[in-house]
């Protein structure tokens, strides 16, 4: 009689292997260069200004291009790896933004630049959700929280290394040379995944094709340090019949809903505005544009730190009171931010701490739609959350030149306080169900 073994069961019955780890730092690899290019058109966008003779409001459809191909990419790539797998889809996705990046290294119009940078956002949008869920489903139930914070901190060190490579080789190699790192490296790591990433073993197991038992008998052999048996079968949960879309406004969640959807909107409205357009506002104020970058570094910085005391704490608090702490927190430093002129040091140190105070709330949000979301729809809601967040990017990528132009940098900074303030509104209005449990986070596969 054959052996059997649940995958999820099997995983979490079984400590951390040397295997496993080394899925894990690819996948946060892989996140790293997402967030590299993802910032890059951030990093250059002062050079690139000049190098065509644009004005402020002319980047705006280059950092629109990006994001827009990023949604799409999430959407497309995102089925892609259900459909296909996580290991092809993730090696897509690095080739796709890779080259789109080296070519952009050679770009001689804006024109270029814009279709290749939508290029670029599919693979950057699409590697992101699927290393996530790669990760999570490598990891054990117990750790699968730290671990998919962790890789997904990449993204927020791939820009710190990008500020720093900006900030210091951006005189001598030019907006050209940046790009050109960012599409190198990630082919250099391409190779690497071609021969050391695995696929899924959800995968594989769901996929039941020819030859997916011996690739899966080899993959728990190096989880478990026992070569199973050449008959073993294997099996995973059933997949969870989709909940329809209307059911978010059905049985008294409408309200939840709307206040949950403004939230996500309005916090990424403020959210990429800032990270997209605040080199350049650096350069408007009278930083010299090989310095600009150092804002993105000190904004990431911040929230890299911040990530993980964040992710130990949400259990134990109220995160709908901390939500609110970090909204104010945040309108607060646009304030400080928009009187304080050219006192670089009190700059740094307000943007630095923006970090938390526009971008802390993203690591908070997912404990957010669990308390105010019945089991049964959680993932439903957070996929739909996300979405209008996309959206929300759009719209702040697209209007932070528009401000910066009409209103110089302090309108700029004041006008990041508005969608703060709305979204702000939108936690007011959430009622937390009564089923939920305090702190849990959501894991979105």
């Amino acid at each position: 009689m054959s052996t059997h073994y649940s995958i999820p069961d099997l995983i979490d019955s079984h400590r951390l292997s040397p295997f496993q780890w080394r899925v894990f730092a690819l996948c946060f690899f892989v996140a790293i260069l997402d967030g590299f290019d993802t910032q890059a058109i951030a990093f250059t966008g002062p050079s690139i200004i000049q190098a065509f003779g644009l004005s402020a409001g002319a980047l705006a459809p280059i950092l629109t291009a990006g994001i827009v191909g990023m949604v799409l990419g999430a959407m497309g790539l995102g089925l892609m790896g259900d459909k296909f797998g996580r290991r092809p889809t993730i090696i897509g996705s690095v080739a796709l933004f890779g080259v789109a990046s080296l070519a952009t290294a050679f770009a001689q119009t804006t024109e270029q630049i814009l279709l290749l940078r939508f290029i670029a956002g599919l693979g950057m949008g699409g590697a992101t959700p699927v290393v996530l869920s790669l990760a999570a489903e490598y990891g054990s139930a117990r750790h699968r929280g730290t671990i998919m914070t962790t890789v997904l901190l990449g993204l927020p060190a791939g820009a710190i290394l990008g500020g720093l490579l900006a900030a210091k080789m951006l005189p001598s190699i030019g907006w050209q040379g940046i790009f050109a790192v960012g599409g190198i490296v990630p082919l250099i790591l391409l190779v690497v995944l071609l021969f050391a990433l695995p696929e899924s073993l959800y995968f594989l197991t769901r996929r039941r094709a020819d030859g997916s038992r011996g690739k899966i008998n080899r993959i728990v052999g190096k989880i478990t340090g026992r070569q199973p048996a050449a008959d073993t079968t294997y099996s995973v949960p059933e997949m969870d019949v989709k909940t329809r879309v209307t059911s978010l406004f059905a049985s008294g969640l409408a309200r939840n809903t709307l206040g949950i959807w403004t939230i996500y909107l309005f916090n990424w409205i403020a959210w990429f505005m800032f990270l997209s357009w605040l080199p350049t506002v650096l350069k408007a104020t009278g930083l010299p544009a090989d310095q600009a970058p150092m804002g993105t570094v000190a904004v990431n910085a911040v929230f890299v730190v911040c990530a993980i005391p964040l992710s130990i704490i949400l259990p134990k608090i109220n995160t709908r009171l901390l939500l609110l702490m970090l909204f104010v927190f945040g309108i607060v430093l646009c304030l400080g931010l928009a009187n304080s002129a050219s006192n670089w040091t009190l700059v740094f140190i307000l943007a630095g701490c923006a970090g938390l105070g526009i971008g802390g709330q993203q690591i908070v949000l997912n404990y957010m739609v669990a308390q105010a979301y019945p089991t049964a729809l959680r993932a439903t809601a957070t996929g739909w959350a996300i979405a209008l967040g996309r959206v929300g990017a759009i719209i702040g990528s697209a209007s932070g030149g528009w401000f910066l132009e009409h209103g110089g940098p302090s309108g700029y900074y004041l006008a990041l306080a508005v969608p703060l303030v709305i979204a702000a509104a939108g936690l007011m209005i959430i009622r937390p169900q009564a089923d939920t449990v305090q702190g849990r986070p959501l894991s979105v596969h």
